[in-house]
């Protein structure tokens, strides 16, 4: 039997590219290092683009990840999702139509989408509007079908997440990347690729 072929294109902000990583893996770097690739070939496309909002990944997704897709792979998309949208004065519904129109032209070409939601902050007030943008996302997404990950609730009071925001000004770190990846490969990762959890 002929190995499975599969391009995978992710599309997000700062957070996707590992951005204060020490190891300069980020959380997708991470997550492909433990992927199987026992009967199958994965070809990872990050196309990370810093600060960026819904409206702007709607704009630019499309082009850019159309590009790195094969007619002859199974074509995926993970979408790494920030709260960047808060900070631009988006309505929580503005953020909720960008996302979905994404996932309905993803859908229109037959392609499988992989979103991950939104980590917290350390400040009180800017996750309190998180806590809501990550329920409309996680909304849209599973309303379409397709796998969300929430990385907001587990990581909001998580101490590790929170020292490693605390020590890198804002940002995650080694640790912080490392807790990503693990909610990502334990929420959905395999099944979404179709294949068996590795033990």
């Amino acid at each position: 039997m002929e190995d499975r072929k599969l391009r995978i294109a992710a599309v997000g902000d700062e957070l996707l590219a590992g951005l204060g990583d020490p190891r300069a893996l980020g959380w997708l770097g991470r997550v492909l290092a433990r992927t199987p690739q026992d009967g199958m070939t994965v070809e990872s496309f990050s196309l990370p683009c810093p600060q960026e909002g819904t409206e702007g990944l709607a704009a630019r997704w499309l082009e850019e990840a159309g590009r790195r897709f094969a007619d002859n792979h199974e074509n995926r998309l993970v979408i790494g999702l920030s709260g960047r949208d808060i900070e631009f004065g988006l309505s929580t519904a503005r953020s909720r139509l960008n996302l979905a129109n994404i996932l309905d032209s993803a859908t229109q070409r037959r392609l499988e989408v992989f979103v991950v939601g939104p980590p917290p902050t350390l400040d009180p007030v800017q996750n309190r509007r998180l806590g809501e943008l990550n329920t409309a996302f996680a909304d849209v997404t599973t309303r379409r079908k397709h796998l969300y990950v929430d990385t907001f609730s587990p990581l909001l009071n998580h101490e590790q997440w929170r020292q490693d925001l605390a020590a890198n000004g804002g940002s995650p770190g080694q640790a912080g990347y490392g807790l990503m990846a693990w909610l990502v490969l334990h929420r959905g990762w395999f099944q979404w690729l179709g294949m068996d959890s590795p033990e």
